[in-house]
């Protein structure tokens, strides 16, 4: 008779399993704290503070998996695919909050940027719904830092109408799906054109406000814009690159519109015939 060899399957590892268990948690706990940010339903805090323990969790499930592949290749144990998969989700969430933590310490500690640091532009409807302490531009020792780190963020010439660059800048605003808070044109009494609008972050969804100031000049406009953070110490460059981007962008729409046609001149109408004398 034929032998029948019974085959015990080997346990699973159980570091092998918990790094799988907690990486998927803390997936589900970063993707709560996104969503909390983004519909505003608690405070900056609290939803940060979700974030960080989803980063906790994910290291944990890294650490974790590492002795699991010790146990797996000395036992003989299952659980490989536990293992890698708590590896490869715990770093999926570890790396870009690396990358920002890297950028920190590149760039200098500030979130308030600003063409234009000796005369900024205003925050006004937006001042309603930032922090008071965040609503006037910092200072002296912000725009030394901006200078330094980003010496391209300088007022936009353009040669054309204010109405016109307005108008185009309005445009790319709106085409940017930020937040329009308040459009102003310029008009009798006003001296700037202003737009102020605030921009949300692709992941988290945090939001940064933007105003942008267009003046008349004596061949043209000139633009400036200022883009801040409502919360935080860094911004990991994002409102310096907005700044850059829109300008860019404005520069090279203005460049190509056609030139505003004057308006013919009103013929003046005759005065009205006066009945004759009997």
């Amino acid at each position: 008779m034929a032998r029948r060899i019974r085959l015990i399957d080997e346990p699973e590892s159980r570091l092998a399993a918990w790094s799988r268990r907690l990486a998927l948690f803390a997936l589900a706990v970063a993707a709560l704290s996104i969503i909390i940010v983004r519909s505003g339903l608690l405070e900056i805090v609290p939803a940060l503070t979700t974030f960080a323990a989803a980063l906790v969790f994910a290291a944990l499930a890294v650490l974790l998996s590492l002795p699991a592949y010790v146990v797996i290749w000395r036992q003989g144990r299952t659980g490989l695919g536990s293992a890698i998969s708590g590896m490869l989700l715990g770093l999926l969430l570890l790396v870009y909050p690396a990358y920002l933590g890297y950028k920190a310490t590149k760039l200098p500690p500030i979130s308030d940027i600003t063409t234009d640091p000796g005369n900024p532009p205003r925050f006004d409807t937006l001042a309603r719904q930032r922090p008071p302490e965040r609503v006037a531009y910092p200072g002296a020792a912000t725009a030394q830092m901006q200078q330094k780190a980003y010496p391209d963020v300088v007022p936009l010439q353009v040669n054309a109408p204010v109405k016109t660059t307005y108008d185009i800048a309005l445009a790319l605003v709106t085409k940017r799906k930020w937040h329009v808070a308040d459009a102003r044109p310029p008009g009798p009494g006003r001296r700037d054109a202003i737009i102020e609008a605030t921009a949300r972050t692709p992941i988290m969804g945090f939001r940064d406000d933007v105003v942008i100031r267009v003046s008349a000049t004596a061949d043209g406009a000139r633009v400036d814009m200022r883009s801040a953070s409502r919360y935080g110490l860094y911004d990991f460059g994002a409102n310096a690159t907005r700044v850059r981007s829109l300008l860019e962008d404005l520069d090279d729409a203005v460049g190509s519109a056609p030139e505003p046609r004057p308006e013919p001149a009103k013929k003046p109408q005759p005065a009205p015939k006066r009945p004759p004398k009997r």
